[in-house]
């Protein structure tokens, strides 16, 4: 067939480097730039395998390294529903990437077409962006390469937030569907987030600015593109600043600013302006995450961080569930992972009366469990994360029948919020929405946000092992199956501190554990860690 030779002939200006290996995890691939161009060459070609053997519909490829300094990149897959790459297809990524040839390569992709049971008369689209490193025009080309090798029909839409891109094959694919998401552009995406925050916020007068760190990154110039279509402080909008969106520098990105950073090194980016008590946001390289902070009358800095923005969320959809008469027909729950503190999981729990599921860590198992609930609340606590409405939860919302003036108000505001929430994907610029929303109607500044309740001390030890793969974690990387005996240890120490809690974790990328403590102060956080890691040390000889 044409296209085999016109693979074969693309292939060979796209080397695959000497004695690398590459693994597909939940960022897609990452590493330094200058590795990527095989590497992205290859995902073009899986993402016209993954559009043929979805029936013709529409992928997604991004590129970007989201937090990651500027001298490195990535790409990943986006599903037709906007939702990461169906796990199963994570090896068809790594087994492309990995071949040693471009005849290997050739032979994996005819494989992959046979055992799919790929129709050869199957049409393929494919659509993509890029953030604002320097490398990613390059890499552009060598995706281009592929997409033309395979006849594939694709669209550039050049630079987009990761979150764009979802949206944006989301709505394609559900385009004159009951399922229809919006218009498919990004156009379309201002406009719907602007529409459903003037719904949303309507009499509710936001308490202040908030200033907004754009980590020097794309979310820097789409941010003031939807300020543009938001309605203006004089019409009762948020007035929002925005810092750190130089994009005209690709080495200043993530650069001592950024969700990471603050995340991190747990204060304000240097750059910031901000005084006492004003609202700060940060958002990460690529806008799909978005933390919160302030610092306080006596220079005091506090964060509110992934855990603090599910639990405001949470609780205001909890109690706009009950005031539109629907706490019966709607099961809001919470998704969390281990790193969550133990103060949210009680404050949900014991104050919210809401479920809380704890899952490994990584997106895709947070939005799949966040599924089960009619309205699923999930957000790591790097700040990453989005409300899930089921589609019985949204048909509830269409045809529910309100009984009084205070019970219609709260049903306006549930399908206001199920607008503005971008359901595909954590997403920096629409979750900074959904905050000033709530807090605007709470009538709350960052200080009653914050009091909500106190996260228990905690602390976070890398430990250096010889064989990561030593360590098998169960119950949502709670506890260690292996090695033999590390647990009973663990579990030990931790029973002679108040309120202590402590894991170990395996890294994903690095021969390391991570060992996660908190407990009733910060000194014994910090020794009950630093214990964990001694035994994590001794399990891994």
């Amino acid at each position: 067939m044409a296209y085999r030779d016109a693979i074969l002939k693309a292939s060979a200006l796209h080397p695959k480097p000497a004695d690398r290996v590459f693994q597909y995890g939940t960022a897609g691939f990452r590493m330094k730039a200058d590795l990527l161009d095989s590497v992205v060459f290859r995902v073009g070609l899986l993402a016209a395998l993954r559009s043929r053997k979805m029936g013709g519909q529409t992928i997604g490829v991004m590129i970007t390294a989201s937090h990651n300094p500027p001298e490195d990149n990535g790409v990943k897959l986006v599903d037709p529903m906007g939702e990461m790459l169906e796990g199963a297809w994570e090896a068809h990524a790594t087994l492309l990437a990995n071949a040693a040839t471009d005849e290997a390569l050739l032979e994996a992709y005819t494989k992959l077409e046979e055992t799919l049971k790929l129709k050869p008369d199957t049409p393929s689209r494919v659509i993509f962006a890029r953030d604002t490193r320097a490398s990613g025009p390059a890499l552009v080309d060598a995706l281009s390469d592929a997409l033309t090798a395979t006849e594939s029909e694709y669209t550039d839409h050049r630079l987009l937030t990761t979150p764009q891109l979802h949206y944006i094959v989301r709505c394609l694919n559900t385009d004159g569907t009951q399922q229809e998401y919006g218009e498919p552009s990004e156009r379309g995406y201002y406009e719907k987030l602007a529409e459903a925050f003037r719904r949303a916020i309507k009499d509710h007068k936001p308490n202040g600015s908030v200033v907004v760190d754009c980590a020097n990154g794309v979310g820097g110039p789409k941010l003031r593109e939807l300020i543009r279509h938001l309605p203006t402080v004089q019409e009762g909008g948020v007035e929002i600043k925005i810092v750190n969106d130089d994009i005209a520098k690709p080495e200043s990105l993530n650069h001592q600013c950024g969700a990471d950073f603050v995340k991190t090194q747990q204060r304000s980016p240097p750059s910031s302006q901000a005084g006492p008590l004003t609202r700060s946001a940060s958002l990460d390289g690529d806008a799909d995450r978005i933390v919160f902070y302030f610092v306080d009358a006596d220079k005091v800095f506090h964060l509110l961080d992934g855990d603090k923005i599910a639990t405001l969320v949470a609780s205001f959809i909890g109690d706009l569930a009950r005031s539109a008469g629907l706490a019966d027909e709607l099961k809001v729950g919470v998704v969390q992972t281990a790193y969550a503190n133990g103060s949210s999981t009680a404050y949900v729990t014991k104050s919210l009366k809401l479920p809380v599921v704890c899952t490994p860590t990584g997106v895709k198992y947070l939005h799949h469990a966040a599924t089960k609930f009619d309205i699923g609340v999930y957000f790591e606590a790097n700040g990453h994360g989005t409300v899930v409405f089921s589609d019985a939860a949204l048909k509830a919302l269409a045809t529910h029948e309100p009984q009084s003036p205070a019970q219609n108000t709260a049903l306006e505001n549930l399908r206001a919020l199920s607008d503005l929430i971008n359901q595909t994907v954590g997403d920096a610029l629409s979750d900074l929405l959904l905050v000033e929303v709530i807090l605007a109607h709470k009538t709350w500044g960052p200080q009653e946000w914050d009091h909500t309740y106190t996260d228990l001390p905690n602390r976070l030890v890398r430990v250096e092992v010889p064989d990561r793969n030593m360590f098998k974690a169960v119950d949502a990387e709670r506890r260690l199956e292996a090695p033999q005996g590390v647990q009973g240890q663990i579990d030990a120490l931790v029973g002679k501190y108040k309120e202590g809690r402590s894991f170990a974790r395996a890294s994903g990328t690095e021969d390391a554990v991570r060992v996660y403590a908190e407990a009733a102060t910060r000194s014994e956080a910090d020794d009950l860690a630093q214990k964990v890691a001694t035994v994590v040390k001794q399990g891994g000889q």
